[in-house]
């Protein structure tokens, strides 16, 4: 990581603290929603499922949803403001570019997970010690760093505002179905259960479960836990070299 990596976290941090409506979407409506998930759990009079094991797992998805389609926007609109275009003049390579907006965009992301599990623990009432909450959060962290580089990935091939929106669905859909937060995974057939694999939220959702009941830990399921940052840096990657000065 270099001083021009540093530079550009320093002015997309600058431009996010004046953006308060990119600000209060990425970090007030994970509020709104996860209360909203409370009123609906509450309406059943004595649910048959341990809700803590479905609403966590729901909330990272939450976080996964917003965070690459705000991503994936706001980046499309650093292209049609040609923000790009003047760093690549400018001699930024695209390594520089990307490391420096994932740097910036992952303290927002960490902001978020603070007040995402903050929440969770407040309204549902986990029950987890630090250890098990510090594992929920490291869980959560990931998912939303990887949906930032998803959503730089995404943005890579869209002119504007416009051409992000049919691409939300290719990335959101599949992860609703494939990744076991509705139906467990080796349910499904077996060539769902091969794409399940694509999806970052397959991962998470793997690791989740292994860690909140009494006495969870990561390390139950190793694959997940080295398949998620694999994944990470492989979508990092393919975002650096599918960046493109002009369209």
């Amino acid at each position: 990581m270099g001083s021009r990596s540093l530079a550009v976290a320093g002015r997309v941090l600058a431009q996010l603290r004046r953006d308060h409506r990119f600000l209060a979407l990425s970090l007030l409506v994970p509020v709104l929603i996860l209360y909203l998930l409370k009123v609906f759990f509450d309406a059943f009079p004595s649910p048959a499922f341990q809700r803590t094991t479905v609403v966590v797992p729901v909330a990272s998805f939450i976080v996964h949803f917003l965070t690459y389609v705000l991503t994936a926007i706001a980046l499309v609109r650093e292209r049609t403001h040609q923000t790009l275009t003047r760093m690549f003049v400018n001699g930024y390579r695209q390594g520089d570019i990307i490391v420096g907006y994932l740097l910036a965009y992952t303290t927002l992301a960490t902001a978020q997970g603070v007040i995402v599990l903050t929440e969770l623990s407040i309204l549902f009432d986990l029950g987890a010690g630090a250890g098990r909450l510090l594992s929920i959060y490291l869980v959560i962290w990931l998912l939303a760093v990887i949906s930032l580089s998803l959503g730089i990935l995404v943005s890579n091939f869209a002119r504007n505002e416009g051409q992000v929106l049919p691409m939300i669905p290719l990335v959101v859909i599949p992860s609703i179905f494939l990744s076991g937060l509705i139906l467990p995974v080796k349910n499904l057939p077996a060539w769902a259960r091969v794409l399940s694999r694509v999806t970052p939220l397959y991962y998470a959702c793997n690791l989740l479960r292994e860690v909140l009941p009494e006495g969870g830990s990561l390390f139950k399921d190793v694959g997940s836990l080295v398949g998620l940052p694999i994944y990470g840096l492989v979508v990092l990657s393919l975002a650096a070299a599918t960046l493109r000065e002009r369209d």
